[in-house]
């Protein structure tokens, strides 16, 4: 018996209860089916059950807080968890199914997955303005190698730009290429289209032959079957926050500073990842032989107004283009005017739903002609560079009216245009304020002081006598002749 115990680990009189009972430990354990006191839940848990199958989704503090306010229930604060333990066994008995997610396997070079992430949470400044920008990101599914450019919008352009920058990165396309339902990929049908569901753009099915890419979707509203890439969405956005965090400032002096801090967090995640990528790049295809313009071009015509509509969105162009048609390229995030070959404009792209991108040079000199279509002009606000010029505008117009104070507020924006919006703004910000009347010819001596005044020369004055003895050597001249 001793012996015995020893090898089952327990005490020799706990060896001679079971054997002389004939019983295992599991037949004399006698169960559990009684309470120890009495019940905190017993008059909250019906109503607290029903609450639960008509909307399994109500989560159990708040639940728990709701009847906590009905006195009738008699719970109390100190029932939390309690409570929490009870939800928590009625969701795995009678809740409703949970949704399961189900590991795929990956094969080398077979699939790439495209994704926008929102970036404004890092909290990214240029020159201390918030940058308020996109990531269009990439992963290989296989070895998760990463690439991503900053971008403005999911747009199809954004999509060009940040596919060609992964795979000329890669140097090799895979097989196939995975996005979500973005409209830079796929659209509705039309009322005559028998397809159902969204069907691919034009443009993008362009792309993909281009690259010998297959094209393929999520369903709408199912990111977990872009998995991959949603996830490395999140440990990107980690690891430049804390590179940023490590580097001690979230300002940049530039763009491309930033996008090539940018490009060594990527390099970095990118090297734990060689030995899987080196698979992947062997059986992938090699590149076409050019790259697709990223950019797209349209045939615009510059109205009247010195304005022309590119994609929905006006543009200002210098006075002397009104009625001419001029050739647009539409990039991401700019757009250039071309009159020929000769490059007209390059201006920054128009975002939101009717912006409007309007350079005061380009209409100050057709409006000093015409003062009197500023006060009214759509385009206004868009004529006041920054908040100082506004209130020069307010204050010219409380001191000469509607009409006088356009005249001295287009000559502030003439003065502007050749001192820089800079310059004149600190004159300006001297002059508000003061209660006194100013024009624009103050601020122009005080940019441009006159010149000293030189002195003139001495008077000249003509000798008629030596042209008088001129005279007479010509006609002696012609007598002898």
């Amino acid at each position: 018996m001793t012996v015995s115990a020893m090898k089952a680990d327990v005490d020799r009189k706990t060896a001679r209860k079971y054997t002389q009972a004939g019983k295992g430990p599991d037949e004399l354990q006698t169960p559990h089916t009684w309470r120890t006191r009495p019940d905190p839940l017993a008059a909250a848990w019906p109503r607290a059950e029903q609450m639960l199958a008509d909307a399994p989704e109500l989560e159990a503090k708040a639940l728990f807080e709701h009847l906590l306010a009905q006195p009738e229930h008699g719970l109390d604060p100190d029932h939390l968890r309690t409570f929490q333990r009870r939800v928590r066994r009625w969701r795995a008995t009678r809740g409703p199914e949970q949704e399961i997610y189900f590991a795929q396997w990956r094969r080398p070079g077979d699939l790439l997955e495209l994704d926008w992430t929102h970036a404004a949470e890092l909290g990214v400044t240029i020159e201390g303005e918030p940058l308020d920008h996109l990531l269009c990101h990439t992963v290989l599914a296989y070895s998760n190698w990463e690439w991503a450019v900053r971008c403005q919008s999911e747009s199809y352009l954004s999509l060009v730009g940040g596919l060609q920058a992964s795979l000329t990165r890669l140097g090799r396309t895979p097989t196939h290429l995975l996005t979500d339902q973005s409209s830079a990929a796929t659209h509705e049908p039309g009322p005559g289209d028998p397809q159902r569901g969204r069907c691919y753009n034009s443009a993008y099915l362009e792309l993909c032959t281009h690259y010998d890419l297959t094209p393929m979707t999520i369903q709408v509203a199912s990111p977990n079957e872009q998995g991959d890439i949603e996830s490395a969405n999140r440990h990107l956005k980690r690891r430049l926050r804390q590179r940023l965090l490590l580097r001690g400032a979230t300002d940049f002096s530039t763009l491309a500073d930033y996008d090539a801090f940018l490009v060594s967090v990527l390099e970095e995640a990118n090297r734990l990842r060689q030995g899987r990528l080196e698979e992947e790049l062997a059986v992938m295809k090699p590149l076409p032989p050019s790259l697709l313009a990223g950019y797209q071009e349209l045939s615009v015509r510059v109205s009247s107004h010195s304005l022309v509509r590119v994609r929905n969105r006006t543009y200002s162009v210098p006075a002397r283009l009104a009625g001419l048609t001029l050739r647009a390229q539409v990039h991401e995030s700019e757009v250039q005017l071309f009159l020929g070959r000769e490059e007209v404009l390059r201006a920054p792209r128009s975002r939101g739903g009717s912006g409007a991108v309007i350079d005061f040079r380009h209409l100050v000199g057709p409006l000093s002609r015409k003062p009197g279509a500023f006060a009214n002009y759509q385009h206004r606000e868009a004529l006041y560079p920054s908040l100082v010029y506004r209130k020069a505008c307010d204050e010219l117009f409380a001191h000469f009216g509607p009409r006088g104070g356009s005249i001295e507020y287009l000559a502030v924006l003439r003065l502007a245009v050749d001192h820089g919006v800079e310059a004149v703004a600190a004159a300006v910000e001297s002059r508000l304020g003061q209660g006194e009347r100013w024009r624009a010819l103050d601020l122009a001596q005080r940019l441009s002081p006159p010149a000293a005044v030189r002195e003139s020369p001495d008077e000249l004055v003509p000798e008629l006598g030596s042209y008088d003895a001129l005279m007479r050597l010509e006609t002696e001249a012609a007598h002898a002749g």
